[in-house]
């Protein structure tokens, strides 16, 4: 399990540099429509402390600014050169976000420290799910929410065939050429191998401790909108 989490953060940190033009060429854009729709369904507090599970370049915490500057957002991550790239843009932005160095699964924040959650694209990567998932519930107040925005397993045996002929054979190939490393992009795909589906992830949502689990599907069921509040 250690040598999971030493391995992704090397990984990251070979991408850091082009990991947002990597995102928006893979997806053709359509991840900043995504995180919206994530935002929205986390419904934060105006004035709330919101913080961004895994924040790498900071993605999901710009966006939570952009859509409220009165939310005190904090990023939290565990690969050096990602937060390096996110306080980058944080300055060139003028953005008020503090991005701290940490592990999700034992994150430097007292009980009940926060409004609202967020996660995206890294719940499959950690080492520990369910480890992950009761951490962020004791960092939350009571009725805060979590959002996890990801890709997960298509229901539709025929559209899965299509979305897995593009995220398993090209996204390593463009990857490769546009983020830099032919083998990042091979291992990200295939982190969703044995990453649990959409119902089954609700699942370990409730599990974890929260209520009110559900997800919201997209594209086709390929990518899903996770949350869950802290009673």
């Amino acid at each position: 399990m250690a040598s999971k989490g030493e391995f992704v953060r090397e990984m990251f940190a070979t991408i850091a540099p082009r990991y947002d033009r990597a995102n928006r060429v893979l997806t053709a854009g359509l991840d900043e429509g995504w995180r919206r729709r994530a935002i929205r369904r986390l419904a934060p507090p105006a004035g709330g402390r919101i913080l961004d599970c895994c924040c790498g370049t900071g993605d999901l915490a710009f966006g939570l600014s952009r859509a409220d500057r009165t939310l005190d957002v904090t990023g939290v991550d565990f690969c050096p050169p990602m937060l390096e790239r996110a306080r980058q843009r944080a300055t060139q932005a003028r953005a008020n976000i503090r991005f701290l160095e940490g592990d999700v699964m034992a994150m430097p924040f007292e009980d009940s420290s926060f409004d609202g959650a967020t996660m995206g694209f890294s719940l499959r990567n950690v080492v520990d799910v369910d480890g992950t998932l009761r951490e962020i519930v004791r960092v939350l107040r009571p009725g805060a929410r979590f959002v996890s925005l990801d890709v997960t397993k298509a229901p539709n045996a025929a559209f899965k065939r299509l979305f897995d002929l593009y995220f398993y054979g090209l996204v390593p190939l463009i990857g490769g050429v546009v983020g830099g490393s032919r083998a990042a992009y091979a291992y990200l795909p295939n982190s969703l191998t044995h990453h649990p589906a959409a119902p089954q992830l609700r699942e370990r949502f409730a599990r974890a401790g929260f209520t009110e689990c559900g997800y919201e599907a997209l594209m086709g069921g390929s990518i899903a909108i996770h949350y869950g509040t802290k009673p």
